[in-house]
């Protein structure tokens, strides 16, 4: 694949210096704080600035430090007038850039020059217009405008999208060539479920929240319920139970939503002693993966969807809706199933096969290799093996595992 060289320049001082590591720009406006963006800007920096051929600066207007091998810059952001948010930050950004000359910019936000752009979301015209359904504000407008001068006046080399649904909305919108953009998935720490006893965590769990040993349990874990799709969840399993009346089948709701309304709507599918609401679960959700037997998320639009491929590497089969990211990940009838959302009975019947015990086992084992394969240490050596390619570098796989795991 033809990727152009940067042509941005680290400063020589030395002949060994100017040869020993590479100088990158990250830039995101917050970095290590909660959110999925931002989990995936913190856990592949961190393994990038441990690479030794690389030194990396974050421009950022605020983060959690986490790496001593990272120098952080603070960039303004005007955020009143709102409409200002997006082209203050992009502004204050240039203008920090001017003091340093990197070998690569890779930002993960509308900005106006860089070489490399993590793509995390869909364009900001289709979110408001398809996804939202509101009318444009001034803030959408500029924001618009960033992202159009953005891709189609900047120096961007090479776009990432998170998925095929991101990439497919931004070849859509923008003239970017198919040899400018490499879908590069989020990773998932696979240490964090590894290192639990599941035996213990089913225990414990199904003990706190009145769950019994032999009920199967489907879980959700959303921080939206309505655009994660719960009602139709609900809707769905109701179904399944309805086909499946000698299985004791239970919804464990993590998260934070309006759970007065979904309680009704539970009620009103006649199954509301069979959903739990465990509400906002901000430590040890690992322990509610390994208490589960399955997982869904139906929604109405997600760029990825990480809780997915945690949940896979929990051993979990996934049911998710085709307006997920994550089915770039999901083989039907295999590790998991990628539903419509419009068809309500036809989920409770996916459902309904992971009720067999047998086939719920193979599909949770294929769900973890599946996970097994999509690592934040196998996204980063992706993203690096980029780096290399651009600035015309010798790739050493076996180098850059060893980097990584460090």
């Amino acid at each position: 694949m033809p990727i152009e060289k940067s042509n941005c320049t680290i400063p020589v001082k030395s002949k060994r210096l100017a040869t020993s590591f590479r100088t990158i720009a990250v830039v995101v406006p917050k970095y290590g704080l909660i959110g999925g963006g931002e989990k995936f800007v913190l856990e592949l920096t961190e393994r990038i600035a441990a690479c030794e051929r690389y030194h990396v600066h974050v421009f950022a207007n605020q983060w959690k430090k986490r790496s001593d091998k990272i120098t952080f810059h603070k960039v303004p952001i005007i955020t009143f007038p709102k409409f200002l948010t997006t082209v203050s930050f992009a502004w204050f950004v240039k203008k920090k850039m001017q003091k340093i000359n990197f070998d690569l910019i890779h930002t993960h936000e509308r900005i106006f020059d860089a070489d490399i752009c993590t793509l995390h979301s869909v364009p900001h015209f289709f979110w408001v217009s398809e996804i939202r359904k509101k009318r444009k504000s001034l803030f959408d407008y500029s924001t618009i405008w960033v992202e159009r001068r953005f891709i189609e006046r900047g120096t961007c080399k090479m776009f990432l999208p998170v998925s095929s649904i991101t990439e497919k909305r931004f070849l859509q919108e923008f003239s970017i060539s198919r040899n400018n953009i490499r879908t590069i998935h989020p990773g998932v720490d696979f240490d964090r479920f590894e290192t639990l006893e599941r035996s213990q965590c089913r225990c414990s769990v199904r003990q706190r929240y009145g769950l019994s040993g032999s009920d199967i349990v489907m879980l959700f874990v959303g921080m939206n319920f309505e655009l994660k799709g719960l009602d139709t969840l609900i809707a769905a399993i109701s179904s399944a139970k309805r086909d499946n009346a000698h299985k004791t089948l239970k919804l464990l709701v993590a998260g934070k939503g309006n759970e007065k309304k979904y309680r009704k709507i539970s009620e009103k599918f006649g199954i509301a002693e069979d959903v739990i609401f465990a509400g906002l679960v901000e430590k040890n959700i690992e322990e509610l993966y390994l208490a589960s037997d399955m997982f869904s998320m139906l929604s109405r639009f997600d760029t990825f969807g990480m809780t997915a491929l945690e949940a896979m590497a929990a051993s979990l089969p996934v049911i998710i809706s085709n307006n997920v990211g994550a089915k770039d990940l999901i083989k039907d009838n295999y590790n998991g199933f990628v539903v419509d959302l419009q068809e309500v009975d036809a989920i409770g019947k996916k459902i309904g096969i992971l009720l067999n015990d047998n086939v719920r086992e193979r599909m949770a084992e294929e769900a973890k290799k599946t996970a097994r394969e999509n690592t934040w240490d196998q996204m980063a050596g992706k993203v690096l093996a980029v780096y290399d390619q651009m600035l015309g570098l010798q790739s050493d796989d076996s180098e850059k595992e060893n980097h990584l795991k460090r």
